[in-house]
């Protein structure tokens, strides 16, 4: 489990809840939670939030956290989507120490209880489809309609559900509901379906069953098998708490079960600016090819993140910041970056590198005896906010590269980088002046030629005098060539589909820019997989986890969140 020494900066009522549960005696000091991810799709941002929450209250109070897979649709579950999770979850700091569960572990419990409930009349297989069921239930201010089937006999009702079992019926000619309240005020117990017939081949059971539990039915159950204590939701399952309670509720008179219920708690989920995270959604940009697969650098999934070079510890600590609430909220993207920049600021190694290559030539540079330029090494800080990251040497010699916006024939007002007759101070090196420049037909600057001052190595001045500015730089000679993608926000508008209703809509079609033949300096040949560095002046930088030399930009070194708070 991930280490955690701070404690939570942020309101969270559900330990709040815990402290008061342990005061009173509740549930004997136990604390029990899940998590409970759908294995139909990797998991995203919003899920982090649900795992810390889970995760960190079991551990805050010498509990514990199950993984259980919500595995009751085979239509769109599948075993990858499993793996996929179990790794996401060791990834972001939560690896399992036992194997996960899955509610189709229960699903002959499930079954069990549900002819119980049949048996005493709480219980009844409708023969009516979804959208006539829907309709019947009717709306809020509006009364429902009970199901002509409502009172079927005990004994009609579980040959019916039996047959159902053995796949005698095909898909859609029945359901099993409970039988609560078609009157009540809150529409969850307007007699919800309990069992559907599907007859998809489910990723853990094959072909065993034909009925499978809708969620409703099999979460409370499965939460009251396994001990927990404090089942965490989303917001919107908020209405569902009374069904939640219901069933456990008959169950428990019924004498099937004989422990302390659990009990549901709702708290808002995760959202942010620029970004969706319904799975639906996500499946569509994958399906469509928008992004570049699951863990593409600019979705919200876990693996995405991972790929760009988000710190897991920054998002856990991002999670515990903004805290537990009950209400809905939308976080700006720009606070979550100023998380993985803090981080990445006290661990990511300094290198340089050249996204855009100009060539500069130093000409009173000297050669040595065959007429080559000479080499030297200068010195850098591998990070100047860890002393212990110590130093390390770049080649430096005759010919260079330097930002091609690092240099202007015409300099605008306050450009401070090199100029025609511009001194400047190479980082690590010298101070370089610049003497002429070469273009292309088209009146492109291709080539600066340059003037170096041999007592100024290491930003040495003796004279005193200053520049305005420290360039990054690589030679020529020594440059490793790599391609970098750089990132905008996925979709434009703050809120996707504000305006619209389609957050597609807002789909920002420059969000991914791929550049070739960057030069980088030879330190980064060595850079490990999934490292993230930070090139000099330019941000954060993750080298790509399967293609070598492919760079992806974690986030920039500007502080956007500094900025929109001082704004606001």
């Amino acid at each position: 489990m991930a280490e955690t020494s701070n404690p939570p900066t942020a309101a969270n009522f559900v330990h709040d809840v815990v402290v008061e549960h342990n005061a009173t005696g509740a549930f004997g000091g136990r604390v029990q939670t899940r998590f409970p991810p759908e294995p139909n799709g990797y998991l995203h941002i919003g899920h982090a939030k649900a795992i810390t929450a889970d995760f960190e209250l079991a551990r805050e109070f010498d509990g514990v956290c199950r993984l259980r897979f919500d595995d009751t649709n085979p239509d769109t579950e599948d075993s990858s989507f499993v793996d996929g999770i179990i790794e996401d979850l060791a990834w972001l700091g939560y690896p399992l120490d036992r194997d996960p569960l899955f509610t189709s572990d229960y699903f002959t419990q499930l079954a069990e209880w549900a002819e119980l409930l049949i048996s005493n009349g709480l219980a009844y297989v409708d023969d009516q489809d979804g959208d006539t069921i829907s309709e019947q239930r009717g709306g809020y201010g509006k009364p429902g309609v009970d199901s002509p089937f409502r009172n079927r006999t005990v004994e009609e009702n579980l040959a019916l559900f039996s047959a159902m079992r053995a796949g005698g019926f095909d898909e859609g000619a029945h359901v099993l509901r409970a039988k609560i309240d078609m009157q009540h005020e809150n529409m969850q117990l307007r007699d919800p379906v309990m069992y559907r017939i599907r007859k998809e081949s489910h990723h853990r059971t094959g072909d065993a069953w034909s009925v499978y539990p809708t969620y409703d039915w099999a979460h409370g159950q499965s939460d009251a098998i396994e001990g927990v204590t404090h089942s965490l939701c989303s917001l919107e399952f908020d209405s569902h708490r009374a069904l939640y309670d219901w069933y456990l509720d008959q169950l428990r008179e019924l004498g099937a079960l004989r422990f302390e219920q659990p009990r549901q708690y709702e708290f808002a989920r995760l959202e942010l600016t620029h970004t969706i995270t319904s799975k639906r959604k996500l499946a569509t940009l994958v399906a469509n090819g928008v992004v570049d697969g699951w863990d593409d650098p600019r979705l919200p999934t876990l693996r995405g993140l991972r790929r760009r070079g988000y710190p897991a510890a920054a998002i856990r600590e991002f999670c515990d910041f903004i805290g537990v609430s009950k209400t809905n909220s939308r976080h700006e993207i720009e606070l979550l970056e100023s998380f993985i920049r803090t981080r990445l600021n006290k661990v990511a190694q300094r290198r340089m590198a050249v996204l855009e290559p100009l060539k500069v030539v130093i000409t009173n540079w000297p050669t040595d005896a065959d007429g080559n330029p000479v080499v030297e090494y200068v010195e850098l800080n591998n990070n100047p906010e860890n002393a212990e990251d110590g130093t390390r040497t770049a080649p430096f010699s005759g010919v260079l590269y330097i930002e091609h916006d690092d240099f202007k024939a015409e300099p605008p007002p306050k450009y401070y980088r090199l100029t025609p007759g511009r001194e400047v101070r190479l980082r690590g090196a010298y101070f370089v002046t610049a003497t002429d420049f070469v273009s292309d037909d088209d009146g492109n600057v291709v080539e600066v030629h340059v003037t170096y001052d041999p007592d100024t190595k290491g930003g040495n001045a003796p004279d005193g005098r200053k520049v305005k500015s420290t360039m990054h730089w690589v030679s020529a000679a020594h440059a490793v060539e790599a391609e970098v993608a750089l990132y905008d926000r996925l979709f434009a508008a703050e809120v996707p589909g504000s305006e619209t209703g389609d957050p597609f809509d807002d789909l920002n079609g420059e969000s991914k820019t791929l550049l070739h033949g960057c030069k980088l300096e030879p330190a980064l040949a060595d850079t490990a997989a999934g490292e993230v560095v930070q090139f000099e002046r330019l941000g954060y930088f993750a080298a790509d986890q399967r293609t070598p030399l492919l760079f992806h930009r974690t986030v920039g070194l500007r502080d956007e969140w500094a900025n929109i708070q001082k704004r606001k």
